[in-house]
């Protein structure tokens, strides 16, 4: 298998061109891409004959799709009433998984509050175990993946490490490595290849090879502040935060994993993509 490259947007010029969700497996395809994440961030609003409909079009044109769940997940929130709406979040994220024939969805674990962060580690941990034999048991997790992302900032549950252990409770579980996000909290010293090697050796360690090769990945420049992450940049325009992609690319290459690399670009996000793509084609 392949590293597969794509976008979580179209960017400046894709809507300028008017490329609607229906139109984007071939506007992805015609820039040399192979994937995309289409973001329900705030909230699911698609209806799902649009979604069936979307989903032949991204089968016919063999680009690998995948899905984000609402922002406003939250594992550790203490209200029953609003775990359980998180809960939803992820059924109501599976049933656009099957309608948009796409794979992985990726969504957010969960925010500290008022808690201090060992208590809402592990109250989400816990809830994660509950949730995920739940739909195990009820056989909704066949040929799917859920993939709990890093996060860039210092109050929500998603360091590296926690991604990865709260992934050990279910198999269907894989990591989405925000690259970006890991170097805010980082606070921009994610820079060599022996920095994204700890990651992944300690997702092999956890995870095993298969599921750390098929991990997700988000990738863009992020300027970032002492709390974290600020806000998204494009890639050929910051010249201050970083990360750079070569060391994760040579990673990638010599540890001969095959994830799908998603930009989240500030505004160019496709072109970024293609660029990222460069990289690792010209990668020895």
């Amino acid at each position: 298998m392949a590293v597969l490259f794509g976008s979580s947007g179209v960017g400046e010029e894709g809507i300028n061109a008017g490329i609607t969700i229906t139109k984007v497996p071939e506007y992805i395809k015609s820039k040399g891409l192979d994937a995309f994440e289409y973001s329900f961030g705030h909230g699911y609003t698609m209806s799902i004959k649009t979604a069936l409909l979307a989903g032949m079009k991204f089968k016919q044109h063999d680009i690998k799709l995948s899905l984000h769940a609402p922002f406003y997940i939250n594992f550790a929130n203490p209200d029953e009433v609003m775990y359980q709406k998180s809960q939803g979040y992820l059924y109501t994220g599976i049933k656009f998984l099957r309608a948009l024939e796409a794979d992985k969805l990726v969504f957010h674990s969960a925010s500290c509050g008022k808690q201090d962060r060992q208590e809402a580690y592990k109250l989400t941990f816990n809830r994660f175990q509950e949730t995920f034999d739940k739909m195990e048991e009820e056989n909704l997790l066949d040929g799917i993946y859920l993939c709990p992302e890093t996060m860039g900032k210092s109050m929500q549950i998603g360091t590296w490490k926690e991604v990865i252990d709260l992934c050990t409770v279910n198999n269907h579980l894989t990591p989405t490595f925000d690259f970006g996000h890991i170097n805010c909290l980082m606070q921009g010293e994610l820079k060599k290849p022996e920095d994204y090697k700890r990651i992944f050796d300690y997702s092999i360690e956890k995870l095993g090879f298969d599921r750390t090769s098929n991990c997700h990945i988000h990738f863009s420049k992020i300027m970032f502040a002492e709390k974290g992450e600020i806000k998204h940049l494009n890639y050929t325009e910051d010249q201050i935060y970083g990360p750079d992609f070569q060391p994760l690319a040579q990673v990638l290459h010599d540890y001969k994993l095959s994830p799908r690399v998603i930009t989240e670009s500030m505004s160019h996000m496709v072109e970024d993509a293609v660029i990222l793509k460069e990289i690792y084609k010209n990668i020895k």
